[in-house]
């Protein structure tokens, strides 16, 4: 794959037709070491953000081995990759991707969140009782974009009673949960911890380990930026503290979105201007769904035409190239105001869920890809960025020397 400094170095030599998505493996390692040095346990990758062979062989090399694997498709995926230990977290799984998953791939880590689906693994797997079951509980979704406790997670009576029966079946017990993609504010593991420590106390049973999901949040617009990642961190040590289980518990947690989307933006082209609407080549069915369908800001900047000190920017919205009107991102996208047809708009931060939810609709949809070694737009990881910086300063210097 072609490497460019910039995305406007890569439109300077393509002049694509076709969006591009320029992949920056650098920003998720990154991403991933961070975790890895900070997170005070497991760090498994969620598998469904972003399944790019560059991006995984980045989180491979930065020390991941642990995925969070949600379909027999990931699983014959990431089975590939050297000493992955898979978790099948997806709480609601045929009995087929139950007994393939066991028998042709090694899991034995399973997500469950109702007594038929434990019934179910439990003759899928010949009754092993050499298994980690992970019983989902619902706990209150703050300040995310994305809630998620309607679909899955059990409660009260019901949770502790599937705990007691969990516990009776299984090698190692855990919990998990997850409060929402793209959660803004530490407090919702705090509120959700504090859920876990009630049943526990309720089910009367000996945790082994304890899965605190994802929810991570990545960074879109600089205004109502996210807390830092650390002070999500230090909630979730606080919480897990005051939690009744031993230090035995095994801690674990599954970003995708903190860990990939950095790690990618996208290179659209303007095919067309009408007032402050831009018609770009790319859309909500293509790589840009959290832009039409969850309102996501995403950082822009015109390319391979420079923008100039104090330029006027204007807020503009983007139509997507299908013929369908829901295929509309109303942003604001701030740009200079003199952009026009046949300029370049770089997108940023869209490595997560982008490529993995982009579709053909139309005929459209088709990327080309090339590699970028510049910084993300915006980063959550600013002090690894400058280290990153400063040894690539120091590479150049000794090349110049030599």
């Amino acid at each position: 794959m072609e490497r460019f400094p910039s995305a406007s170095a890569l439109i300077g030599a393509w002049k694509p037709d076709r969006p591009v998505i320029g992949l920056r493996p650098h920003a998720a390692g990154m991403a991933a070491r961070w975790f890895l040095q900070h997170f005070p346990g497991d760090v498994a990758y969620a598998y469904k953000a972003n399944s790019s062979v560059f991006l995984l062989g980045a989180l491979y090399g930065a020390g991941i081995r642990k995925f969070d694997v949600a379909s027999i498709p990931e699983i014959e995926d990431a089975a590939t990759i050297p000493g992955a230990e898979l978790h099948f977290m997806h709480p609601v799984k045929s009995r087929t991707a139950i007994r393939r998953a066991f028998a042709e791939f090694g899991v034995r880590s399973f997500t469950l969140d109702s007594e038929e689906e434990l019934k179910k693994i439990a003759e899928e797997t010949g009754g092993c009782r050499d298994l980690i079951l992970w019983v989902r509980v619902a706990v209150p979704s703050h300040n995310s974009k994305i809630p998620l406790e309607r679909k899955y997670g059990v409660a009260g009576a019901k949770a502790a009673r599937l705990l007691v029966k969990a516990r009776q079946a299984a090698k190692e017990l855990g919990i998990t949960f997850h409060v929402g993609s793209q959660t803004a504010t530490p407090e919702a593991y705090t509120t959700a911890l504090a859920e876990v420590g009630k049943l526990i106390a309720r089910a009367g049973v000996v945790l082994d380990r304890l899965d605190v999901g994802g929810g991570f949040p990545s960074l879109y617009e600089e205004d109502g930026a996210p807390a830092p990642l650390s002070a999500f961190v230090r909630a979730i040590v606080d919480g897990v503290e005051r939690l009744p289980i031993g230090e035995r518990c095994r801690l674990m947690c599954e970003p995708g979105r903190a860990l990939v989307a950095e790690a990618e933006s996208l290179i659209v082209r303007v095919d067309a201007r009408r007032g402050n609407e831009l018609f770009i080549n790319d859309g909500s069915y293509g790589t840009l769904f959290d832009a039409a369908h969850m309102d996501f800001n995403f950082p822009v900047r015109l390319i391979g035409r420079e923008t100039e000190a104090g330029e006027p920017m204007t807020a503009f919205s983007f139509w997507g190239p299908t013929c369908d009107t829901i295929d509309f991102m109303k942003g604001p996208f701030l740009l200079p105001a003199r952009i026009k047809e046949g300029d370049y708009i770089e997108i940023g931060n869209t490595g997560a869920y982008g490529r993995a939810i982009a579709g053909r609709f139309n005929g459209y949809g088709a990327f080309d890809e090339a590699i970028l070694l510049d910084q993300p737009m915006l980063t959550m990881y600013p002090a690894e960025v400058e280290q990153s910086e400063r040894r690539e300063s120091r590479r150049e210097a000794q090349q110049v020397q030599a």
